[in-house]
C-alpha cells in the first residue's frame, strides 16, 4: 500500500456532484414542482425500490477507509484532509497489491473503478480494482438519442429541487442540460425511471445508474 502524503485528485464525478447540488439549493419564496397526484405514495419517485442486478457491476468512485470502515463513494466527496463521503459500504476490499491510495492518520482512500455485487444496500469487492486514472470506460448510451428535450428551463429548475428534496443523498448528481433533469442514482434497473415518468412525464427526468451491469 502506498502511503504517501502527496495529494491525488479525487473523482471528477464528486465534483460535478458538489456543483449540482449546490445549484439545487431552492432561493426563498420558491415552491416544489406539482407531480402526479394520481400516482399512489408507494409508487412516488422516493418510495419505489429498483430489482438487483443479475450478476456482477462495476461502480468508479473513491474507496475511502476509515480505520476499517471502507466504503465506496459514488457521490459528492468533502475535499478535506482526508476527505469524507458517505457512500455504499464496501466488504472484501483490501489494500494489499493496490496502488494509487493516499494515507492520513487512520484514513486511506484512493480512486479506483471496483468490480463486484450489489445487494442493494452493501457492495462486494469481486476483482482487482482499476485505478481511474487507468481506467478508460465504456461511454454509456445515450437514451435521448442527442434530442434535446421541449420542457422549459424553469420547469425543469422546479422539478429538479423537487426531486433533490424528496431524494436528499440518494440523488448522487443532479443537473438540468438539454432540456431535461438529469438523476443519477446508484443503482436503477428502470423502476426509478419509471416512476419519474409517472410524476413528471416522459422525457423529462433522465434516470442513469452509477453502477452498470457488467455480466
Amino acid at each position: 500500500m502506498s502511503t504517501t502524503h502527496r495529494r491525488l485528485p479525487l473523482v471528477a464525478a464528486s465534483v460535478v456532484a458538489v456543483l449540482a447540488l449546490s445549484a439545487c439549493a431552492g432561493g426563498p419564496g420558491d415552491s416544489p414542482a406539482p407531480t402526479n397526484t394520481a400516482v399512489p405514495a408507494d409508487q412516488r419517485l422516493e418510495n419505489v425500490t429498483p430489482g438487483l442486478p443479475d450478476g456482477r457491476v462495476i461502480g468508479a468512485g473513491t474507496v475511502l477507509d476509515s480505520a476499517g470502515d471502507v466504503q465506496l463513494c459514488l457521490g459528492a466527496v468533502m475535499e478535506s484532509y482526508p476527505p469524507q463521503c458517505s457512500g455504499i459500504p464496501l466488504d472484501g476490499w483490501s489494500w494489499e497489491g493496490v496502488d494509487g491510495s493516499e494515507t492520513s492518520g487512520e484514513t486511506t482512500w484512493g480512486a479506483y473503478a471496483v468490480y463486484g455485487t450489489y445487494d442493494g444496500e452493501r457492495f462486494t469487492n469481486t476483482d482487482p480494482p482499476i485505478m481511474l486514472a487507468l481506467f478508460d470506460p465504456v461511454a454509456p448510451e445515450d437514451t435521448t438519442g442527442g434530442v434535446d428535450g421541449p420542457t422549459p428551463s424553469a420547469e425543469l429548475t422546479r422539478i429538479q429541487d423537487d426531486i433533490s428534496a424528496r431524494l436528499g443523498r440518494d440523488a448522487l448528481t443532479l443537473v438540468s442540460d438539454r432540456g431535461y433533469v438529469w438523476l443519477q442514482v446508484v443503482w436503477d434497473d428502470g423502476t426509478i425511471q419509471d416512476a419519474a415518468d409517472a410524476e413528471f412525464g416522459d422525457d423529462v427526468v433522465i434516470v442513469t445508474s452509477s453502477l452498470r451491469e457488467i455480466d
